[in-house]
């Protein structure tokens, strides 16, 4: 939440006080701005894996995408569910954030003519370390809504299909299916998300959760 600092001056008996008071101002939820980012980031990146585009020598032109929307739109998204502290949608959009970061900083330097390409094995672990983050993820989106818990299954097998392609040189168009999957979920769950806020009642709806912890 914001917070608003408002001065109350009043005089007492000659004597001049000053209170300030705190006042707490509503944050709009980020989840469609982060959601919307991960959506074209997954599109671009997908689009790349089916082969939707003509075969070019670089990838570069897909960095400036998954720089702005897919990596700098979720960081803004998490640092503000820190704000509103929802530690599921903090964690997931900083975590994926980064991973959006890293996959451009890696074509980056894959794609110059300075920078020596590194050995892709490296990057094929890092997201070993993501999909189990995924699935950490995934089993806690039991507990929100049946979009995000889609959403999630779907990222998890983009990223499981990504492996092997960057192990053992498998075709990434498996990849590329769950990614524009992912994309279409995503715009989906974000287009409910503005869509009921402003109509203030469900127009597109999210879900229940599938698991409710008893307490």
């Amino acid at each position: 939440m914001a917070q608003k600092k408002e001065n109350n001056v009043t005089e007492q008996k000659g004597v001049m006080s000053t209170d300030v008071t705190v006042k707490a101002l509503p944050v709009a939820d980020p989840a469609a701005f982060g959601l919307i980012g991960l959506a074209v980031a997954a599109l671009v990146l997908g689009s790349v894996d089916l082969r939707l585009t003509a075969s070019v020598p670089s990838k570069s032109l897909m960095i400036p995408w998954i720089l702005f929307f897919g990596a700098t739109a979720q960081l803004i998204a998490g640092g503000m569910e820190f704000k509103r502290n929802n530690i599921f949608g903090a964690t997931v959009f900083s975590v994926y954030a980064m991973t959006m970061y890293s996959i451009a900083l890696t074509l980056v330097i894959n794609n110059s003519s300075v920078l020596n390409p590194g050995n892709l094995e490296h990057y094929a672990y890092g997201l070993v370390g993501i999909l189990l983050f995924s699935l950490i993820a995934t089993v806690a989106s039991l507990m929100t809504n049946k979009a995000l818990f889609a959403i999630l299954i779907a990222v998890d097998l983009a990223v499981a299909l990504l492996i092997p392609h960057y192990l053992l040189e498998m075709s990434a168009q498996p990849a590329g299916v769950f990614l524009i999957l992912t994309s279409v979920l995503s715009f989906y769950t974000a287009a409910a998300i503005i869509l009921n806020t402003m109509a203030g009642r469900t127009i597109l709806p999210l879900g229940k959760p599938l698991w409710t912890p008893k307490k």
